[in-house]
């Protein structure tokens, strides 16, 4: 496969030279002499490799980096100055730019030239696909489950990693949505820098603020230094913001802003601070409940979810029980991994978990602790787990929700269930939906 270049320059013969020299080395070139063309451009379609020359009118060569870049930032630019240009050019690369062309230049300098940069983007071009290849059969750390809806989850998760589209994960208390998103994380090629986690609904309106943007020495009451801002530090990483619908509204202006331009100032300063930094978000609530109630930006929601992933909670996936229930005394376990009572492991499977895994976690570890090596015996289980047995009465509706979705993973098509539970598949359908199975 050819990469792609695309050229700017205004000068209509550096602009015919410069196209023949790139196409016999084997490149594919789109070139204009008009920057605003390169642009439109640029948003309909990815390149490889750009030659963008310094000084165009009505857009520069930076501009035109900084525009670039933002809509693809794998492409390699290069900016093309005359030699009075150089501390210019010198600045491009500060901002992004992979190198600079020095004008004037002959045919065999140029090729000599283009051929490094060629080289260059074959050899980033081999690390992604290896980086890509690699996750292909990287383990989503502890995220363990066998269940279809998960694992089709952590592949769109997997697929999105490595792009630059923000991320909002819903899904109840306990089921683990940070996990997910250190998962997105460490799968792209952000995965060595800084993964910084803030949790919206413990921090008060001031304190957030300062803990996002960060602030200058005396800002406010108790500021008796500059602080940096998790946004700041987590610059060439992500950052995670856990239960996002607590933002107080005029602290959710400022992100609508930063995610828009990456672009902030700390508390109690004016100066203007840039960082390149993805975005992770999460809720356990209702996201569509707190837009009608008015609490939350209809413009900001719409700048988070590039990508919703919702995890079911763990009882939409009991088959998912045991196989944490063993993960979790291994890993507590350390090197003496405890058995567990037949009946102990009975309640611990049948459970509802209403904390989902962080809650089986926990659990797991309360017995590991009490079992001392040994193994872990029904007295060692919670209350409320061994109270639970089979006595709990349910209502008809609950247990025909049950039955059905039982029916549905045990069975291989629509066809089948229905046959099974003695009814036809548009009613079938219907209870599908009225249940959300």
């Amino acid at each position: 496969m050819k990469a792609t270049v695309l050229l700017v320059d205004d000068e209509q013969n550096i602009l015919r030279t410069m196209t023949i020299c790139l196409e016999s080395i084997g490149l594919e070139v789109t070139a204009t002499s008009k920057p605003e063309e390169a642009l439109k451009l640029a948003s309909k379609k990815q390149f490889d490799i750009a030659f963008f020359d310094l000084k165009m009118y009505p857009i520069d060569g930076l501009k035109l980096l900084e525009e670039v870049k933002r809509y693809s930032p794998d492409t390699i630019v290069v900016i093309v100055t005359a030699h009075g240009s150089v501390d210019t050019a010198v600045q491009a690369i500060k901002q992004g730019a992979y190198d600079y062309l020095q004008k004037p230049f002959d045919f065999q300098e140029l090729q000599h030239f283009a051929q490094k940069v060629y080289d260059h983007f074959l050899l980033q071009k081999q690390l992604k696909d290896l980086r890509q290849e690699l996750h292909k059969y990287q383990a989503a750390e502890d995220i363990v489950t066998t269940n279809p809806q998960l694992l089709s989850l952590i592949n769109l998760a997997r697929e999105v990693a490595d792009t630059n589209i923000s991320v909002l994960i819903e899904g109840e208390s306990g089921t683990g949505k940070e996990l997910l998103a250190k998962f997105i994380h460490n799968s792209s090629s952000r995965g060595s820098g800084p993964f910084m986690t803030v949790n919206c609904a413990a921090l008060s309106e001031s304190l957030l603020e300062s803990e996002l943007f960060g602030h200058v020495k005396g800002a406010f009451t108790g500021a008796v230094r500059d602080r940096q801002g998790r946004f700041e530090m987590a610059d060439g990483g992500t950052v995670f913001l856990d239960e996002i619908t607590e933002i107080p509204t005029t602290t959710q202006a400022k992100l609508l802003r930063f995610l828009q331009s990456r672009e902030f100032e700390r508390v109690g300063d004016s100066q203007t601070l840039k960082v390149d930094v993805r975005f992770i978000a999460a809720t356990n609530r209702d996201l569509r409940e707190v837009l009608t109630a008015g609490t939350f930006r209809d413009d900001l929601y719409y700048r988070v979810n590039g990508v919703t992933i919702k995890l079911p909670p763990l009882r939409d996936r009991p088959d998912d029980v045991p196989l944490l229930i063993k993960h979790f005394v291994g890993k507590f376990g350390a090197d003496s991994v405890p058995e567990i009572d037949p009946d102990a492991f009975g309640l611990l499977a049948n459970y509802r978990w209403p904390g989902n895994v962080r809650q089986l976690e926990n659990v797991i570890e309360r017995c590991v602790l009490l079992a001392h090596g040994r193994k872990i015996e029904v007295h060692h289980l919670p209350e409320e787990i061994r109270g639970q047995e089979s006595k709990r009465l349910v209502s008809l509706e609950e247990l025909e929700k049950e039955y059905i979705s039982r029916v549905i993973r045990e069975t291989p098509s629509v066809e089948e269930a229905s046959h099974v539970l003695g009814i036809d598949p548009a009613t079938l359908w219907r209870k599908r939906k009225k249940y959300g199975l």
